[in-house]
């Protein structure tokens, strides 16, 4: 009992320490006065007009009860909360929407979106905060990721780094 609980959990803590020490300790994110501000590995809930916005969660982003909703793909709630979604994105009439908008993850928590999703929202995030589309579009590009190899050919983006990186963007083009 000792060597499976106490010291295999603690060769794996320091292993973790060792080797990816930010991941290790929940990849966390900081503001410039050390607050934490988020994590990178766990979504947060976003609805200002000039910020990206996540996945829906079935679980209100509450890391301390991730899950999803299990609901049926026939389930009328499903197609009422998507409707809802694109009213409020104003998205309703563009074209195929991206499932990563109206469906939240198995976790309820992904912290990522795709690329795709993301320049959906470029235009209001650009009119917003009064950037150019080009700008934002750049940004969201610059942003991205492709995880998982021929797995998961779709690139991604960090929605919190995402917006992070827009905030920024937006004080360094007011100056």
């Amino acid at each position: 009992m000792t060597v499976c609980c106490l010291l295999y959990g603690s060769a794996i803590m320091m292993f973790g320490q060792l080797v990816e020490p930010h991941k290790a300790n929940g990849s966390l994110i900081r503001n410039e006065n050390g607050d934490v501000i988020g994590s990178e590995l766990i979504a947060q809930g976003f609805s200002k007009k000039e910020y990206l916005w996540p996945r829906p969660s079935a679980v209100d982003y509450n890391a301390s009860a991730a899950g999803g909703s299990n609901l049926s793909p026939t389930n009328p709630e499903l197609r009422l909360r998507a409707q809802t979604i694109m009213a409020r994105m104003d998205i309703t009439g563009k074209g195929l929407v991206p499932a990563d908008l109206l469906t939240a993850s198995g976790s309820g928590l992904d912290p990522y979106i795709t690329l795709n999703a993301a320049q959906l929202q470029s235009e209001r995030i650009a009119k917003t905060r009064r950037l150019s589309i080009m700008t934002v579009t750049w940004l969201l590009e610059k942003s991205s990721r492709q995880i998982g190899g021929f797995l998961s050919p779709e690139p991604i983006v960090n929605v919190l780094l995402v917006n992070l990186e827009l905030d920024k963007v937006e004080k360094n083009y007011g100056q």
